[in-house]
């Protein structure tokens, strides 16, 4: 993918809910919720202190993250829906 984010902003891919609750009971399409968990596809070099000095960003391409259910813009590059958010607005680190 031809997309770097600038500063402190990440690229994200959702990964997708299960289908069936822990009971089995299948889930439709309109009842789902967007997952609130990614996986970071691409990362921008971080943000700036007011003196100029960059602050290296804590997330890395390739990490399963949680963030809140409305961040982020939504966009499609290459055919695939994406997110593009500040790294502030991500909630944790999948272990």
């Amino acid at each position: 993918m031809a997309f770097k984010p600038l500063h402190d902003r990440v690229l994200v891919k959702r990964i997708q809910g299960e289908d069936k609750t822990k009971g089995g009971l299948i889930i439709p399409d309109t009842a789902k919720e967007k997952p609130a968990e990614g996986e970071i596809v691409a990362v921008g070099e971080g943000a700036r202190k007011d003196s100029g000095e960059l602050i290296a960003p804590s997330v890395k391409a390739g990490d399963r993250i949680l963030f809140g259910k409305w961040s982020g813009t939504e966009v499609t590059l290459d055919g695939q829906e994406l997110l593009i958010m500040k790294e502030s607005d991500i909630l944790g680190i999948i272990a």
